[in-house]
């Protein structure tokens, strides 16, 4: 089961207003799940912007790396993403 939040445009603007906190991501296409990640968010939606192909995001911040690995874990196995 994915996120149960809109997904956002990954661009400029979201990069810039996402938190920098720790998070499970979500990056996509067309509304369809293409990679689910974990990391300090801002750095890993720059990341993304700069080298990937999703053109979506969603996420869910965390109070630690280790939840939201566990988090990313639990999505991924819904998603068929292992």
């Amino acid at each position: 089961m994915p996120l149960a939040k809109r997904w956002q445009t990954l661009d400029r603007g979201t990069v810039a207003n996402a938190p920098e906190r720790w998070a499970m991501y979500e990056l996509g296409t067309d509304g369809d799940v293409l990679e689910i990640g974990v990391g300090v968010l801002r750095d890993e939606l720059k990341t993304a912007l700069t080298y990937g192909d999703a053109e979506q995001v969603r996420w869910e911040t965390c109070q630690s790396r280790a939840l939201a690995e566990e988090l990313a874990e639990e999505h991924r196995e819904r998603t068929g993403l292992v």
